[in-house]
């Protein structure tokens, strides 16, 4: 997917860097932008002490123009989402990684292609990036990530490892 704008919320980017797979975003669309929100929640999960984000240089951090536009979204996303979104507009990206149930759903009603965590691990397995994507659902459900019964049995399937 090279020269493809891609945007990328904050848990896919903390829950890849935790499970040591963060270079699937750059194997797989060379660059990704983040918002300033995103960068900054994704710091802060990390108490500003490993700021891993600056040392990859596949992703840039972007400002998002119009930050008056943040109050037309549902307060109930945060902001790192709303700017993903936002910056996913002003930019006409390709492709929103998002994990987050109802930010895809903002972002699937302003029409954008949506991806998440899980999606990025069959889309590596497809392209021949890792071999298998089962170690590594289960070790992102052990770093936090809520895979319920469905949806692991589902991207299984998807990966053709059951």
């Amino acid at each position: 997917m090279d020269n493809h704008i891609v945007v990328v919320n904050s848990t896919p980017i903390i829950l890849l860097h935790k499970v040591g797979q963060l270079d699937l975003l750059r194997l797989l669309y060379s660059k990704v932008y983040i918002p300033q929100a995103v960068y900054k929640e994704v710091v802060a999960d990390y108490d500003n002490e490993n700021d891993f984000i600056s040392a990859h240089d596949f992703i840039d951090i972007v400002t998002i123009q119009n930050a008056e536009t943040k109050r037309l979204f549902s307060p109930s996303l945060h902001d790192g989402e709303t700017e993903t979104i936002m910056l996913g507009m002003e930019m006409k990206s390709d492709l929103c990684v998002l994990d987050d149930l109802l930010a895809r759903k903002y972002a699937k009603n302003a029409g954008f292609n949506i991806t998440g965590t899980l999606g990025i691990l069959l889309t590596a397995k497809n392209k021949g990036h890792i071999n298998e994507v089962k170690p590594i659902m289960d070790k992102l459900i052990y770093e936090g990530m809520y895979v319920d019964e469905e949806l692991y049995s589902s991207v299984l399937a998807l990966a053709k490892e059951v």
